[in-house]
């Protein structure tokens, strides 16, 4: 496969990088690359500019409450300051030699996946294009043919779910300035679109709430090869005990829709008759019913939410006694 040929700009601090994205009509932001350049050997949606944020130093903070988004995933599994469900889900990540080469905000803004999209550009040339990558032929969804409004290629990230079950803040910038919303809020039910992001605009950082400290989590995820896939589908949890009592619970999934998705609604019902492992084995029911995968992955959608039953029962598993 050989990269189609695109300028890389390499600014040197924030604001150079902001400027140079007000002055461009059409470009790609790269951060470790460990998505992106390989999407662009397949010529999926190739930019003839990519700005590289290789150089922002002000992208890099790593604290008990703020993720910079040019963090490596590496670093973020590693670090005794960041938060243990961070630190445990980014160590399930892909492999060790793509964690050290990856970013927290390249793995928050991960293109969505499909089986008829990641492939490369003969194979999709040879059974027509899809609605995502469609060549400008007006290609139809071919997951679910005869709408052509909306693309349901999944997202397939980690971390989103535990930013979401620690409910944190994602923070932008871009030539028109900054701003912050909850990180659920970040993402955009279009499997082109993908997220809230304007033209122009970044992910600077994550932060997280004073009282992030105590609240313990855990992270199951479910993929086709343990060293390297994407997750078929993911759950995280966060809760908090007090006095020996379930306090509070959130709870977030990833890896079957379009966006993550925030199950705490669910999760602040069952804690309020919480009785064990009877509440997590029907909260788990639950989520399984919540949850709409697209047969666009390697595993079957039935397959998917039937794991996300076991999947949850897991992450939940230290407060079956309480």
């Amino acid at each position: 496969m050989r990269m189609p040929p695109f300028t890389l700009h390499t600014p040197s601090n924030l604001a150079e990088a902001l400027s140079l994205a007000g002055e461009l009509s059409d470009f790609d932001w790269v951060s470790g690359g460990t998505d992106l350049l390989p999407n662009y050997k397949w010529h999926l949606n190739v930019k003839p500019e990519v700005i590289s944020l290789a150089k922002v130093q002000e992208l890099n903070t790593l604290s008990s409450g703020v993720i910079g988004a040019m963090v490596r995933i590496h670093d973020l599994a590693e670090s005794e300051l960041a938060h243990p469900l961070l630190r445990e889900t980014a160590s399930t990540i892909a492999s060790v030699m793509i964690r050290r080469s990856a970013t927290v905000g390249g793995n928050i803004c991960l293109d969505t996946r499909c089986f008829w999209f990641n492939q490369g550009e003969e194979w999709r040339r040879s059974i027509d294009w899809c609605l995502k990558c469609d060549c400008d032929t007006g290609a139809d969804c071919r997951v679910i043919p005869n709408q052509n409004t909306l693309c349901v290629a999944t997202y397939q990230a980690d971390l989103a779910a535990a930013f979401i079950a620690l409910d944190a803040t994602i923070h932008l910038a871009g030539p028109e300035g900054a701003r912050s919303m909850p990180f659920a809020a970040f993402f955009k039910l279009d499997g082109i679109t993908r997220n809230v992001l304007a033209k122009g605009e970044l992910v600077t950082h994550v932060t997280l709430p004073e009282d992030a400290g105590e609240w313990q989590g855990a992270y199951q995820k479910l993929r086709l090869r343990e060293s390297w896939d994407f997750p078929e589908a993911g759950v995280a949890a966060a809760w908090k005990v007090e006095g020996g009592e379930l306090v509070d619970l959130r709870i977030a999934t990833t890896g079957c829709e379009s966006i993550p998705g925030d199950h705490s609604d669910l999760a602040k019902e069952a804690i309020g008759d919480w009785t064990g492992k009877a509440s997590i084995t029907a909260l788990s029911e639950s989520i399984r019913k919540a949850v709409k995968p697209v047969n666009n992955t390697y595993f079957p959608p039935a397959y998917r939410r039937k794991m996300l039953r076991v999947l949850t029962r897991r992450a939940l598993s230290p407060l079956q006694d309480l």
